[in-house]
């Protein structure tokens, strides 16, 4: 059976793309034909600015998936146009359904991708699909073409949208996600795979079918996850005392700033701690990071895109995991730090706090509450037993309930129900 999955980025150091990475080998692995339909953006800043990285090749295989990346087209203009026209588009939607057709139509004047919807239309290759799976509700320049195809053909579509609820009592964030043309869309699928019960409880609510709506989650693969060397990577980096490690992009939305600011107070403090960073860097964190003094980055290994070896060295040098993010629906590199009996500190916000347990496997601070954060590493750091009795349950919850076989299991049963697998 041939499956086709839209996904605007696929990248392993994104977790939507490392969701469809692991689902998509695993439908190889069983026989099935797999095709991704993606952009050439390696992250996501390159969607509304050029000047950032892309991926030069065209097509690719991986492990028995074959993945097409296309170009990114966008409107003349500076990179700002971008948010400038979501911004509009969520002002707009306060209008409610009437506004929907109107968005829908915003939604893909830039960025967008004419060479992915002639491929649709045309090729050959496409005739034997039997699913279209798409993903990311807030990049719809991706899924309302991929959509548009699957209901001419009257294939079955489901869509993981990854929902980023923000923080609680706030629409900041969720309003990016769930504008009239979005929820629409969500109702029109054959199914909606949800993180977490927090989102689809709040898709529900906004008028999603209960009986479309599945908790699928994601995972970690414990084998490839483990392995790392805590004390090369200490001695590589000159690292002597405690280790505070943050993976992933480096953003304001992900509490990347906020850990940085708070790690400042545990200096002024006394603390002995170096602050790790392994992930992309974006724009407003680099201009913040290069106006610390000198004496504090000297405290700091900020060192952006990084191996898979590396990353798993990190994690095993690593005493606490720090990602106080809200733009999480999920949040798989918490799993990550478990596997090696790292405690965690997340937000309470998003899907994060179905997640993290507070209080048994890791602690939840409010979003932006640099104090609270700085209180909650600092009460980790001065209480080592404390930390590894965190650290301890979240690693046997993980074989338990949090890997990639287990998330597969819950999707495989959705492709089933939409196609007779």
């Amino acid at each position: 059976m041939h499956f086709l999955h839209v996904n605007q980025l696929y990248n392993r150091a994104s977790g939507a793309s490392r969701y469809f990475i692991e689902i998509g080998e695993r439908l190889a692995r069983e026989g099935h034909k797999v095709t991704v339909l993606t952009t050439d953006a390696l992250d996501l800043e390159y969607f509304w600015d050029a000047r950032k990285k892309r991926v030069a090749d065209r097509e690719t295989w991986h492990n028995g998936v074959r993945v097409l990346h296309f170009p990114v087209r966008r409107l003349p203009g500076p990179p700002i146009l971008y948010p400038i026209i979501r911004r509009l588009m969520v002002e707009l939607g306060r209008l409610g359904r009437p506004a929907a057709p109107l968005l829908r139509r915003m939604a893909t004047l830039t960025p967008r991708l004419p060479e992915l919807e002639r491929y649709l239309a045309e090729s050959p290759d496409m005739a034997d699909v039997a699913l279209v799976h798409t993903t990311n509700i807030t990049l719809d320049f991706a899924i309302l073409p991929a959509a548009r195809w699957a209901r001419r053909r009257n294939l079955p579509h489901l869509c993981t949208p990854f929902v980023h609820l923000g923080e609680p009592g706030s629409r900041q964030i969720v309003q990016y996600y769930s504008m009239p043309h979005q929820i629409a869309l969500l109702r029109a699928c054959d199914g909606v795979a949800t993180m977490t019960s927090l989102e689809r409880d709040f898709l529900a609510a906004r008028g999603v079918p209960a009986t479309r709506l599945h908790v699928v989650g994601a995972g970690v693969d414990i084998a490839e996850v483990c392995g790392g060397d805590g004390a090369a990577f200490r001695a590589t980096h000159g690292i002597a005392g405690p280790v505070v490690l943050s993976l992933g992009a480096a953003a304001y939305d992900k509490g990347t700033v906020h850990v940085l600011e708070a790690m400042r107070r545990l200096w002024a403090a006394g603390s002995q701690a170096t602050w790790v960073q392994c992930g992309p860097l974006l724009g407003h964190f680099e201009e913040h990071y290069r106006r610390l003094p000198a004496e504090e980055r000297a405290r700091t290994r900020v060192l952006g895109y990084v191996s898979d070896q590396v990353r798993r060295d990190a994690l095993a040098a690593a005493d606490i995991y720090a990602q106080p993010s809200r733009t999480d629906s999920f949040g798989i590199s918490y799993l990550e730090a478990w596997c090696y009996g790292v405690p965690v500190v997340g937000a309470e916000a998003g899907g994060v706090p179905a997640v993290i347990r507070h209080g048994a496997d890791g602690l939840l601070v409010p979003f932006g509450d640099i104090e609270a954060l700085a209180g909650a590493l600092g009460r980790l750091l001065g209480d080592p037993a404390l930390a590894r009795a965190l650290g301890s349950v979240g690693r046997a919850r993980v074989p338990r309930e949090l890997t990639w076989d287990a998330a597969y299991a819950r999707a495989r049963v959705l492709y089933g129900a939409l196609t007779p697998l």
